[in-house]
């Protein structure tokens, strides 16, 4: 099982985040991955507050890498040879004399060059952990779902996970069920209608494996993994 996440380091991870620190700095300065900081986070804020915060960094970070772009301007050189000033400073008064002659075209095309936007799209190493066997994988002794009233199941698609969201769009329409290692975890997920079930055996999810897959289920989520069936 991977480490957790004590206190401290939460109370680290949301001030940084909320400073405008990218999850992905983030999770490389706490050795966690992105989809452990982006858990932690939306457990600290909320979905909602969390979306608000990351919106705002990304639009943040834009503003500041256009501004950085318009106030870059290249510098004169110091120190100059007078006689290659007063050159240079000739041929730009010859070429002006020669403009303000020429006849103007108003609808000549106009290039602006623009600064690259870093949008953070980095999946290599994502992409390499994303789906792990069940075979393979070494489940806790216990672990809790989140069920309805009449002990269903509840199956949502790939897609309403945020930290999935890099995967191909055929994996993010796959349907999946959601399983936590923590149970106030799965708490703060249970709305009034449903409840949080605990499964103290987790062969369980091994031997069920062919009816999900009969039901179109083939991928466990939980907390740092995705689980295929």
């Amino acid at each position: 099982m991977s480490r957790k996440v004590n206190e401290s380091q939460k109370k680290e991870i949301l001030n940084l985040f909320k400073t405008g620190k990218d999850i992905k700095d983030i999770s490389k300065i706490y050795n966690f991955t992105i989809a452990t900081i982006t858990r932690q986070l939306k457990s600290l804020l909320g979905n909602e507050e969390f979306l608000k915060v990351k919106t705002f960094n990304l639009k943040n970070k834009k503003f500041n890498g256009i501004k950085k772009a318009k106030t870059d301007k290249p510098k004169l050189i110091e120190n100059r040879d007078d006689v290659s000033l007063n050159k240079t400073l000739n041929q730009e008064k010859t070429i002006n004399e020669l403009n303000s002659n020429q006849e103007k075209f108003t609808d000549a095309p106009f290039f602006v060059e623009l600064a690259p936007i870093d949008c953070e799209i980095d999946n290599s190493k994502q992409k390499d952990l994303s789906s792990i066997s069940i075979s393979e994988i070494d489940f806790p002794k216990v672990v809790y779902m989140v069920v309805d009233k009449k002990i269903e199941l509840e199956i949502k698609l790939l897609k309403d996970f945020p930290e999935w969201e890099f995967l191909p769009k055929d994996d993010l329409n796959r349907k999946t069920i959601e399983i936590f290692f923590d149970l106030n975890l799965a708490k703060k997920s249970c709305n009034k209608d449903q409840k949080v079930l605990k499964v103290p055996n987790t062969d369980v999810f091994r031997i069920a494996a062919p009816v999900l897959l009969d039901k179109g289920i083939s991928r466990i989520v939980c907390a740092e993994n995705l689980i295929a069936l």
